[in-house]
């Protein structure tokens, strides 16, 4: 039924070139700026940093992936009718171009994560990657997370120069506490042995992960939950657990965990165990019942999720 998602997507964008965006002259408590954010973790970071002065809206919530994502009519609608929109870019949400080219056309403020780091702190994907120029997954490096939380306090101050102090008040607190999870995190790593540093999921999404607190990381499936994963990908994914001894893999709560289970049942055909241990969030937050609805619990959980799984 991709074509009646398309069509849905078509009349929104033609909403969006028709509507008009009335801008407010003033932000108060009364009066917040109305934002649109794609992503949970980017509705979370508007939240946080704009706090009272910002009415935010996200499109996507927990479980949901962003790489197949098709906004609707409404969602369309609803970034038409924003002060802002906020979304990550590098591809990560395919499925807005002609929405977010929309936007841009008609100067709609927009703020975009990606804008915020320069293109030598990216990660490059595999050649197979051909849809992504960049690694997308950028808020899993918490040092990139903290470039973009000051990024974000000076567009919203841009945007509202009144309120510019309220902004920059909140980044630097929330710097702080980025600051305290690095901590967690590097204290919790440590109780896994160097040799035990794999993280096997199901798809590519923890690369800066690696790179900032030195694991090797191997996806099942590409940067893009688009790419299958097929059964070449996972008879050599099995012989690496094999050779490399590694005995636990995780599932992710946007991704479907059929093709894991698939890894785990050819790593047993060649008697070497593999248990699923656990599930990590890659491509959105988790709920409030999961205690994971926000981007510090959610990376908090996963550290712990990890952790658990490959010190034993």
């Amino acid at each position: 039924m991709k074509w009646v998602k398309g069509l849905a997507l078509m009349a929104g964008v033609v909403s969006l070139a028709a509507c008009g965006n009335e801008q407010t002259d003033e932000v108060s408590e009364d009066n917040p700026l109305n934002v649109v954010a794609t992503t949970s973790m980017i509705a979370d970071l508007m939240e946080t940093i704009g706090g009272e002065k910002v009415s935010v809206e996200g499109l996507m919530g927990p479980g949901v992936d962003p790489h197949d994502y098709q906004p609707s009519t409404s969602d369309v609608n609803a970034m038409s009718e924003a002060d802002i929109v906020a979304y990550n870019g590098l591809m990560l949400e395919g499925g807005f171009v002609e929405a977010f080219e929309q936007l841009d056309e008609r100067g709609v403020f927009t703020i975009v994560m990606a804008d915020a780091l320069n293109e030598g702190e990216l990660l490059n994907p595999e050649e197979d990657e051909e849809d992504l120029e960049y690694d997308p997954h950028i808020w899993f490096s918490v040092s990139h997370w903290e470039t973009i939380t000051t990024y974000v306090a000076d567009q919203l101050s841009e945007k509202d120069p009144d309120n510019e102090d309220y902004y920059q008040e909140n980044a630097e607190a929330y710097l702080v506490e980025l600051g305290e999870l690095r901590t967690y995190i590097e204290e919790r790593i440590e109780e896994v042995p160097e040799q035990s540093r794999y993280l096997v999921t199901a798809h590519d999404a923890f690369q800066y992960f690696g790179e900032e607190f030195d694991f090797e990381v191997v996806g099942l499936q590409g940067l893009n939950t688009q790419t299958e994963a097929g059964t070449g990908d996972i008879s050599q994914l099995a012989d690496f657990l094999a050779d490399n001894e590694i005995n636990a893999v995780f599932v992710e709560s946007s991704v479907s965990p059929r093709n894991i289970e698939a890894l785990i049942e050819a790593a047993g055909s060649r008697g070497h165990e593999v248990v699923n241990a656990g599930e990590l969030y890659s491509d959105a937050l988790g709920s409030e019942e999961d205690d994971a609805e926000t981007y510090l619990k959610m990376y908090r959980a996963n550290i712990d999720t990890i952790v658990d799984g490959l010190a034993d």
